[in-house]
């Protein structure tokens, strides 16, 4: 972190405004919203398509709507997310929630790790994904030790060096958000999956922070198995179902520790006998929630016919020009700067701390119409969603936060903190 008089030179080349697919979201101009990173827009496709989902699959076709429509849905999605992070066809899917689908991929993957006992994580990990790793391991049938490091004490540069670092010959499984939920910082994910390789220990990564807006390579990496969630940078909508990929030939040798009829080989036989699918639908469970999966895949296509390789670069010029004027105009002001500076290890949001950051963030919110959202104990974080976001609302965040330490305002909001943040 740096402290609040830490002069930073930041270069960046501005981004180009407004981008060219805001038109296709549903926009109100009078707000500054930067919290995409935790739930991205609404495309106007999406509400078009949801109509005759519900007017015409389910209103006319009834029934037939499986057959026409619905049963190859979780696959196509998943093949469009495939195509984000460098998956080949048939290796992902949507499927459940994240945490579902990470205590199912962790389940298999524990299972087939003979008598390795370890699993590394972060210690400053979502909590969700701790909770359930560490459901994992007490619901297993051996005791499993848990490596719960404390990577911020590395230093942003050294962070994914650390994890290397720390696998050895007793480790099964390392599970880490590819960016980090709090500070933006970006994992390698190509370095930390070959050393695992290298000791016999699997990787399972969350990529919930960085699908959408970070460009991968997974099949070339030989990653294992990774999980994440489609409602922020892929603007599927609240609560919408997440997704799972899984290397083509570990198919047929993990176990989905949820048996469910929509992952066996031949759902509609009604066998009393489970046999699973072959393929990544081994990793599905119940029936799939129609209405809400088919929010997802208008969001999904715009990041594609916008490119992802497009998307990173803008993001990277907001977020610079982000970093650079919160240097020059509030670092003075108690703000420090929680995410890594060298953009290559950055996410696509800063994380801003201060010690009334609650209370800032209301202020922000209420008064001036810039919406981030806030993480305890002191964490303001902005986020960047490079295909509508525009440099005239990271220029508002500047100055609403300029005002509102300089007037005060935000000791007018209580300091408990309360509600959806």
């Amino acid at each position: 972190m740096l402290e609040s008089s830490t002069t930073v030179n930041i270069a960046f080349k501005p981004a180009i405004d407004p981008p060219p697919f805001r038109s296709r979201f549903v926009v109100d101009d009078s707000k500054a919203y930067l919290d995409g990173n935790s739930l991205g827009r609404l495309p106007k496709r999406t509400k078009d398509l949801l109509q005759q989902v519900i007017a015409q699959q389910w209103g006319e076709d009834l029934i037939s709507g499986w057959n026409a429509h619905w049963l190859s849905m979780p696959r196509r999605v998943g093949n469009k997310i495939g195509q984000l992070i460098g998956a080949h066809a048939g290796e992902t899917i949507v499927s459940d929630s994240t945490s579902v689908n990470l205590f199912k991929l962790a389940s298999a993957l524990l299972q087939q790790s003979g008598d390795r006992v370890k699993i590394i994580t972060d210690r400053a990990n979502f909590p969700s994904d701790l909770y359930v790793l560490a459901g994992c391991g007490e619901s297993g049938s051996r005791e499993l030790e848990f490596e719960l490091m404390d990577l911020e004490t590395c230093g942003f540069e050294a962070m994914s060096r650390c994890v290397c670092e720390a696998i050895d010959d007793a480790t099964a499984l390392v599970s880490l958000s590819h960016v980090h939920y709090k500070s933006g910082f970006a994992y390698d994910i190509e370095s930390i999956t070959r050393a695992a390789h290298q000791r016999g220990a699997r990787v399972l990564w969350d990529l919930s922070h960085s699908v959408g807006v970070l460009p991968m390579q997974l099949s070339a990496w030989n990653v294992d198995a990774v999980v994440g969630c489609t409602y922020k940078y892929l603007n599927g909508g609240p609560g919408a179902p997440a997704f799972l990929y899984l290397r083509s030939d570990l198919h047929a040798l993990l176990n989905n520790p949820i048996r469910g009829w929509f992952g066996a080989k031949n759902p509609f036989s009604f066998s009393m006998d489970y046999t699973p699918s072959p393929e990544i639908e081994r990793f599905l469970v119940g029936t799939p929630p129609i209405l809400s999966l088919a929010a997802i895949e208008p969001g999904v296509d715009l990041v594609l016919e916008a490119g992802i390789e497009h998307l990173r670069e803008r993001s990277i010029q907001l977020s610079s020009e982000f970093i650079a004027l919160v240097s020059d105009r509030l670092l003075a002001l108690g703000f420090s700067i929680q995410s890594p500076l060298d953009a290559a290890m950055r996410g696509s949001h800063v994380s801003l701390g201060h010690p009334h950051a609650w209370q800032i963030t209301q202020d922000l919110i209420q008064r001036f119409s810039v919406i981030p959202d806030f993480r305890a104990p002191g964490t303001i974080r902005f986020g960047f969603a490079p295909i509508y976001t525009t440099r005239d609302e990271l220029h508002r965040a500047i100055q609403a936060m300029e005002a509102s330490i300089q007037s005060q305002s935000y000791l007018n909001f209580p300091a408990d903190i309360r509600g959806v943040t």
